[in-house]
């Protein structure tokens, strides 16, 4: 929507059930969650509300207490204020923000326009899905599940933020269809093919393990059947490992499509945390090749 001035403002909402045990880091979780596509734009969030469903007669209102107050300190550690919001009595507890940002017309990062020769770069390593998956089962590991916490937790502020000085062709942010779901989105808004390295894929600590030992949740299932047209698997890769490099995320990294020279430099830059992973490709028969 334009502003007077010629500035854009930028929306976006996002809401979910509980992905872990603790209600304050749900609500961390969450409110990252939401915040994710203004970084995905290259925006700058300026106030968000909330939106609340929760079970007030069969849960103590001190866990809507602790929700409410992890999506405040995330928003406080975005830089912006939640103005007020809406919830609704549910018999399962979900809460998400509405989130409104702005950002110059002529700066604005789509998930189109990836070039062929660009590298490929996420900004977080994969396997939430898995982990969540594994905590409702009841098997993951403490270890595994603070690392995810704390994956899921962290804003994508400043890795979009560190992008702003090099050249950037396509951007997206990893969520519930996944690395190649969104991948392939890219794709098909460039024009373009693509090809993954499984090796260079990073995941969370215990993921593959976790994976190898059937803890798969229903959405990865889902993401890899919905792309078996349009994806190519190497012949050496498990169904396992086919199965991970779609796993669900639930606030995931940025996916980028630059430069290898920008990406390269913004690795650099950003400690090694950032991984190239692919790169982008003329148009082919498929859409991703994973080798």
């Amino acid at each position: 929507m334009r502003l007077s001035n010629g500035n854009l403002i930028i929306q976006t909402v996002d809401f979910f059930t509980p992905v872990v045990d603790d209600p304050y880091q749900f609500g961390q979780i969450a409110a990252a969650n939401a915040l994710s596509d203004i970084y995905a734009m290259g925006g700058e969030p300026l106030f968000a509300l909330n939106i609340v469903g929760f079970p007030i007669n069969d849960l103590p209102k001190k866990v809507l207490t602790e929700i409410l107050q992890g999506g405040a300190d995330k928003a406080d550690e975005a830089g912006i204020p939640i103005v007020g919001g809406h919830s609704v009595d549910d018999k399962e507890p979900k809460y998400g923000l509405v989130v409104t940002g702005e950002i110059q017309k002529d700066k604005i990062w789509k998930n189109s326009g990836a070039r062929i020769g660009d590298a490929l770069v996420l900004t977080k390593p994969l396997g939430t899905g898995i982990i969540a998956t594994a905590i409702k089962k009841g098997k993951a590991s403490l270890d595994s599940v603070e690392l995810a916490i704390r994956s899921m937790a962290t804003l994508n502020k400043s890795s979009a933020n560190g992008l702003l000085n090099y050249n950037v062709n396509a951007v997206t942010d990893v969520t519930g269809f996944g690395l190649l779901g969104h991948l392939k989105e890219m794709c098909e808004n460039s024009g373009v093919s693509s090809e993954i390295n499984f090796q260079d894929l990073e995941f969370l600590d215990s993921a593959v393990e976790l994976a190898m030992s059937g803890i798969i949740p229903g959405g990865t299932k889902r993401n890899l059947k919905s792309l078996n047209e349009v994806v190519v698997f190497s012949k050496g890769l498990s169904k396992t490992e086919e199965l991970l490099s779609a796993d669900a995320q639930t606030s995931g990294g940025l996916l980028i499509s630059m430069p290898i020279k920008d990406a390269k430099s913004y690795i650099e830059q950003m400690d090694g945390k950032p991984k190239v992973i692919g790169h982008i490709t003329g148009k082919r028969p498929y859409i991703i090749k994973v080798n």
